[in-house]
């Protein structure tokens, strides 16, 4: 089937079957079900990843039929997808570095949503500077005994699953940081582990602190080689990083809704106004057309991981301007969450649905600036791994 031929299929079985109300915030318990139980609709409907190979669940489709998916997602004002960390994280490792047994096990459970995963990664004092993470694993016979913690985990407080990275050679760790670490499974129902959910500014708890206390964990749970899971993370983050194909259109969607925003409050003549909304259009336009260009490069055999920081920092960067834009677009307003009689009284029911929304995703969209590797690092990265330029100088 051809893109096109697979666009009209697409578009027509998400008109059948994207709710007709909205789920509500996925960071409540209630939210987070319906959430759940609809990315159980979309793996029963064959379009959960539409470009994995079909012995994982997936159509085995290219990545043109993956943005095109997309593309008629976000058209069809579909939930947002509560499956990241499984779908874009973990199973592209699993496939790339796990064991058959590995890839049997988890890879169908965390494509029908059974299994919820999140990413252990940062710690209290481990944020920028990764590699210097204090959770110990130590090997007793088949077990490893985890001790430690992880913070500002995505999803924490909903996941089955954490895939983590612990200290299991601290020798080697003192000779060289990058070393004795290892990429671990963990299941977050195992005697030891106890989740915290962390409130954000906006009151919400999408994130959790997740604390390990004397954890028995397989050695079998280990993807990659012991003691070699900085590059298994490192390829982990270059999926973070780098192109999500498709996720262009949650941009020109939003796009879209700052337009409605620029209607509800009387600005449709407004020069400044629609110079922002002209601004933020030819940004989203190009993040489109540099999709497209990854895609065919990677379609082609190319190597993406080297593009990886640069497509980060620009997707953080434009989201942040978006939802930037929209809160000097509102001005008092935008201090005031969905549920104030003001707001609901001063604009249109769908302008006040849409800041609702955006309330929450404008300090995601912060957030966003800092995980996966920070805009300054990106920047780095950038500068000396893309384009040769002298290191920056390190104390």
């Amino acid at each position: 089937m051809n893109v096109e031929e697979f666009r009209a299929q697409a578009r027509d079985w998400l008109t059948e079957h994207v709710p007709r109300e909205p789920l509500g915030s996925w960071t409540s318990p209630e939210g987070f079900a319906r959430h759940r139980a609809w990315e159980r609709v979309l793996f029963e409907g064959g379009y959960a990843a539409v470009d994995w190979p079909e012995e994982y669940g997936g159509r085995g489709a290219g990545l043109f039929h993956t943005i095109a998916f997309a593309e008629e997602y976000y058209r069809a004002k579909a939930p947002a997808r509560v499956n990241m960390g499984g779908l874009y994280l973990l199973g592209p490792i699993l496939m790339r570095y796990g064991t058959a047994e590995q890839r049997g096990r988890w890879i169908p459970r965390l494509l029908s949503c059974e299994d919820i995963w999140c990413q252990g990664f940062s710690e209290p004092d481990s944020g920028s500077d990764l590699a210097s993470l204090r959770t110990q694993a130590v090997r007793e016979g088949a077990e490893f005994v985890v001790n430690g913690q992880k913070t500002w985990t995505s999803f924490g407080g909903f996941a089955d699953w954490i895939f983590a990275l612990v200290r299991t050679d601290p020798e080697a760790g003192r000779e060289n940081k990058h070393r004795g670490i290892t990429f671990l499974c963990v299941d977050l129902r195992s005697p030891g582990v106890e989740v915290r959910p962390l409130a954000m500014v906006d009151g919400t708890k999408g994130f959790a602190e997740v604390f390990f206390t004397d954890v028995r964990v397989p050695v079998a749970n280990a993807v990659g080689e012991l003691g070699e899971g900085w590059r298994v993370a490192m390829s982990t983050l270059g999926f973070e990083r780098g192109a999500v194909f498709g996720d262009h259109a949650k941009y020109s969607a939003d796009v879209e809704s700052f337009a409605e925003l620029v209607r509800a409050r009387g600005l449709a003549g407004d020069a400044l106004a629609l110079d922002e909304l002209g601004r933020l259009f030819v940004a989203t336009e190009v993040y489109r057309a540099n999709v497209y260009r990854l895609a065919e490069l990677a379609e082609g055999g190319a190597d993406l991981d080297l593009r990886a920081s640069v497509n980060k920092l620009y997707w953080t960067e434009t989201q942040h301007h978006i939802f930037a834009a929209g809160l000097d677009l509102l001005g008092v307003l935008a201090t005031l969450g969905g549920g104030s009689p003001v707001l609901r009284e001063s604009l249109t029911p769908r302008a006040a649905g849409i800041w609702t929304d955006w309330h929450h995703r404008y300090w995601y969209a912060r957030a966003a600036m800092i995980f996966g590797g920070t805009s300054e690092i990106q920047r780095n990265i950038i500068s000396e791994r893309l384009l040769g330029l002298p290191r920056e100088p390190r104390r």
